[in-house]
């Protein structure tokens, strides 16, 4: 079966907006060999609306080397509730009423891994749902002040530290898998 796999940049202080701004700076040749592989691991992009529409106004005038032109190759779904069709090379709408039911129906395909670019609604939601594998937290050596945060207030959830790597321009990715909890026994009483 294939992992759901969510890839993001944070901050220090745990934010996720505008990685355009500060991520760029402490890309090297380590952090990109890894993106690479985790891109060419991977044969389905699922991407949230609001990501998905900043990426298709920018992905599709690269190309020319190994990264954009998987990108730009590969299956690519838009999650949207209102978005109802795509120019996007090879991409889809994947209607958020449907999205349980068709993201089951990914990853019970063969292939390879389904990847997720950025946190939000939609890895909030698979992530509820038992449907997403792996967090994969690039954390940058900057602090923001403010922003979106990685996880929305009020979510709770137990993570595994599966894997781990720092690269030299100060950036770790933490791997974390989540924990699936059993509800606590009942009391006699």
């Amino acid at each position: 079966m294939r992992k759901i796999i969510a890839s993001t940049f944070v901050t220090l202080d745990g934010f996720i907006d505008d990685p355009h701004l500060w991520a760029l700076p402490y890309s090297d040749a380590g952090s990109q060999k890894y993106s690479l592989d985790l891109l060419l691991g991977s044969d389905i992009l699922l991407l949230g609306r609001v990501t998905f529409e900043g990426m298709a106004q920018a992905w599709p005038s690269m190309s020319g080397d190994p990264y954009s032109d998987k990108v730009n190759a590969m299956t690519k779904y838009a999650v949207s509730s209102t978005l109802k069709e795509t120019d996007w090379n090879n991409s889809s709408v994947i209607h958020g009423d449907d999205l349980l039911a068709e993201v089951n129906r990914l990853k019970q395909q063969p292939g390879g891994d389904i990847l997720i670019w950025g946190c939000g609604r939609l890895t909030d939601t698979l992530a509820e749902h038992g449907l997403l594998d792996e967090y994969k937290l690039w954390i940058y050596p900057v602090v923001k002040g403010g922003g979106q945060p990685l996880f929305p207030a009020g979510t709770e959830a137990t993570m595994e530290l599966v894997d781990n790597e720092a690269f030299d321009s100060g950036t770790v990715l933490l791997t974390y898998r989540p924990v699936k909890t059993s509800p606590a026994p009942a009391s006699a009483g």
